[in-house]
């Protein structure tokens, strides 16, 4: 049986109220036969760019709930995740008035985004592996929590977060789930957007920088209930999404062939940096990891990243990271980019 959810209960009053900003293709929508348009005051001059992006997506929508196994209705669109993400806590956080719930160490835009928009961040730290702690963040819920915010699998640990946990926050929390599944292509764990039916306070966020190697186009998702999506359309700007960026990602999803394969060569090299990685005798510990990256204890971060960087290999140290004192993460490269890797690593100082 479905959870009960109230939208009207949660998301802001003034958001509800928005009276949305049409566009000119907003008002005219077809899209077969041959038209001369004198509507939005465009250069008429033909540059293949000359004419504003279908603000809704429609193609690029299709093509991705085709993929995801979403309705069309269930999709938001945006100029990559950290607008997703920003609309979201626009459209339920007030500012000076509301607060939503982190779990360190995490993704750090959902703290930016949080200062932005003057809204309360309460942190609930994971715990020593990396795991949710959700009896302690029902705990910190106050009157004015209106959000959590997290990551399975999580940036910087890797690890995807027990099912069983994420389903007590689903089902004890009133108020709006966010789960950033910008890793997920990276594992066998489901996505949680096949449960929206039963948890309609659930947003899922995902992205195309990752596994399809779209980061250069600024391409970011959200999968939710239809009212949910209607409240964020309502809020986002009217060509978020611009016409190169459509039609590039359009030629990528119809055929992820090449994607499935870049995906299984990612996940295979993962567990071979791991291996690798783990017979020098700085390293102290290899987290386990559900991402294309992986997260590693040394004995002196600041050391071996100076080291790395003397042989033009940039990592990055998250030590500064809540439980990742002496952290260094490192993306998994092509296989010759690992290989240059382990070779800079041995050559490290002992």
């Amino acid at each position: 049986m479905a959870k009960n959810f109230d939208l009207l209960q949660w998301a802001r009053p003034e958001m509800l109220a928005l009276k949305p900003y049409t566009s000119a293709r907003d008002t005219f929508t077809a899209t077969d036969g041959e038209w001369t348009f004198f509507d939005a005051n465009e250069n008429p001059n033909a540059t293949d760019v000359n004419r504003y992006p279908d603000p809704n997506q429609t193609e690029l929508k299709k093509v991705i709930a085709n993929l995801r196994g979403c309705g069309q209705d269930q999709l938001l669109i945006g100029n990559g995740s950290d607008e997703v993400l920003d609309l979201i806590v626009r459209a339920f956080c007030a500012p000076y008035k509301d607060d939503m719930i982190i779990m360190p160490p995490t993704y750090g835009m959902y703290s930016v985004l949080a200062n932005i928009s003057s809204v309360g961040i309460i942190k609930v730290p994971l715990d020593a592996t990396f795991q949710l702690r959700p009896k302690e963040v029902l705990a910190a819920v106050t009157p004015n929590t209106k959000a959590i915010f997290f990551c399975s699998p999580n940036n910087p640990s890797g690890n995807a977060f027990n099912p069983n946990d994420i389903q007590i926050l689903l089902e004890e929390f009133e108020g709006i789930v966010v789960i950033d599944e910008a890793y997920i292509d990276f594992t066998e764990i489901s996505s949680w957007s096949e449960k929206l039916s039963e948890y309609p306070n659930l947003i899922v966020t995902q992205t195309l920088s990752k596994a399809f190697g779209l980061a250069g186009l600024r391409l970011g998702i959200a999968i939710a209930n239809p009212e949910i999506i209607a409240l964020l359309k309502r809020i986002k700007p009217p060509y978020n999404i611009n016409t190169l960026s459509q039609q590039h990602a359009i030629t990528v999803l119809r055929d992820t062939k090449a994607v499935n394969a870049q995906i299984a060569e990612s996940i295979a090299e993962r567990k071979r940096l791991a291996q690798e990685l783990n017979a020098f005798s700085w390293v102290v510990t290899i987290y386990p990891s559900d991402a294309n990256f992986l997260l590693i204890k040394v004995d002196d971060a600041a050391r071996r990243y100076a080291e790395l960087l003397d042989q033009h290999i940039v990592a990055r140290d998250r030590s500064s990271q809540e439980n990742c004192e002496n952290c260094i993460r490192i993306s998994v490269g092509t296989p010759q980019e690992n290989d240059k890797l382990i070779a800079a690593c041995k050559s490290l100082s002992k």
